[in-house]
């Protein structure tokens, strides 16, 4: 590669990193700009570790000899048996554990012995690997992400040449920048959803920030809890409780998501959400379907924890619509982003309602009438409950199933 292209792969590289580009996009183009440039690179891939309650980490591939079967892929935590038959027999553990930058092997017969995958690669024609690590500060590491590793091959009978690994000690750290950056724009992402929820994550990305900031919104409110949960966790070792939670919030936040409406908060076994539409009449809908799926749910998972002689329980929900404060709320250290109002209020105690009414879910006559007349017939009135707090009876419905 010239000089010039050098010059020209690290600007371009620079850009595409201030302008936001994903993790593929950037090694993909890059992998195309230095082939176009004379770099003989045949296969490509970067590791960064993440932050995310699921994944460990992603792997992004790139093959100009072959179709790729997926650009991505992401890894969870390693188990002690993997460690021992897989990630420790790697060169990029051997990269990692020696301290070195880079690691470099021509992939010659009889000189890949020392790790097992080299091997597989000079069978399958490429003849040069080479690999670097961009290591992060320790001020800067978040999470398990604390660097940002690259493999670069070629199936040049030859392999690499000096300059063509040059060119690579010149570029790749400014493409491993550009991929820390979009990680952890990826990293910031998945922390405020999985802990603000979907809609309100995002609110707080775009920068509604400030304290004191709502907005008033109208929007269906469903609050459940699990059914005698007191009871049962006052009955089982506490090795087994936090399963038992996160079976069936599982259950609820999924049943939630699919229908549309976004977790805005776990309170012990309870669970706040909204269901927010132009139209109230959609909202509710859609939170009766969520509903729906939510049973069809706890009779399987039910089921298999029975199979596996754990305790069960069920879920009660209460369900009302209503006009709602959504924004940030508590002091300029800590803020929630949440709902407030007496919407709120009302949809708590309706929920607490389920036992005296002995019916798993309970809706406001508000939520009834703003749902579509061909759905307000599977309801049926159980009677007038007056509420904890709340200045009137109201009339309380029930699905009739």
């Amino acid at each position: 590669m010239k000089p010039a292209d050098i010059d020209n792969i690290a600007t371009w590289v620079v850009e595409r990193g201030l302008a936001g580009d994903g993790e593929i996009q950037l090694l993909h183009s890059f992998c195309e700009r230095c082939t176009a440039a004379g770099l003989p690179l045949t296969r490509a891939l970067m590791i960064v570790d993440t932050l995310h309650p699921i994944y460990e980490g992603r792997v992004f591939f790139w093959a100009g000899d072959r179709p790729v079967d997926s650009p991505v892929s992401e890894y969870g935590p390693r188990s002690e048996e993997e460690d021992a038959h897989g990630w420790m027999r790697s060169p990029f553990y051997h990269l990692m554990e020696s301290g070195l930058g880079e690691l470099r092997r021509r992939l010659v017969e009889g000189a890949t012995g020392d790790f097992p995958v080299l091997e597989e690669l000079r069978l399958d024609g490429q003849t040069d690997w080479f690999a670097l690590i961009q290591r992060f500060a320790p001020e800067t590491v978040i999470g398990e992400m604390d660097c940002v590793i690259s493999r670069w091959m070629t199936a040049r009978p030859d392999g690499f040449s000096d300059a063509d690994l040059d060119a690579l000690r010149r570029l790749v750290p400014t493409l491993a920048l550009a991929v820390k950056s979009a990680s952890l724009a990826r990293v910031a992402e998945a922390l405020v959803e999985t802990y603000l929820g979907q809609d309100a994550g995002q609110r707080v990305l775009r920068g509604k920030m400030s304290r004191g900031v709502a907005d008033k919104i109208n929007a269906v409110l469903w609050y459940s809890d699990m059914r005698n949960f007191t009871a049962v966790s006052d009955t089982i070792a506490s090795d087994r409780l936090i399963p038992l939670l996160n079976d069936y919030a599982e259950a609820v936040i999924s049943s939630v998501h699919s229908a549309g409406g976004d977790v805005l908060k776990l309170i012990g076994d309870g669970i706040l959400a909204i269901f927010t539409h132009s139209d109230p009449a959609a909202a509710c809908s859609a939170a009766l379907r969520a509903e729906a799926d939510l049973r069809q749910r706890l009779v399987d998972l039910n089921r298999r924890r029975t199979d596996s002689e754990e305790p069960v329980s069920s879920i009660n929900l209460g369900l009302h619509i209503g006009d709602v404060f959504y924004g940030n709320i508590g002091s300029k250290d800590r803020l929630d982003f949440t709902v407030v109002g007496q919407a709120v209020n009302e949809v708590s105690r309706i929920v607490a309602m389920c036992r005296s009414a002995e019916r798993d879910i309970l809706v406001s006559p508000a939520f009834r009438e703003a749902l579509p007349e061909a759905e307000r017939k599977q309801l049926v009135s159980v009677g007038r409950y007056a509420l904890r707090g709340i200045g009137r009876a109201q009339e309380l419905f029930t699905l009739d199933r």
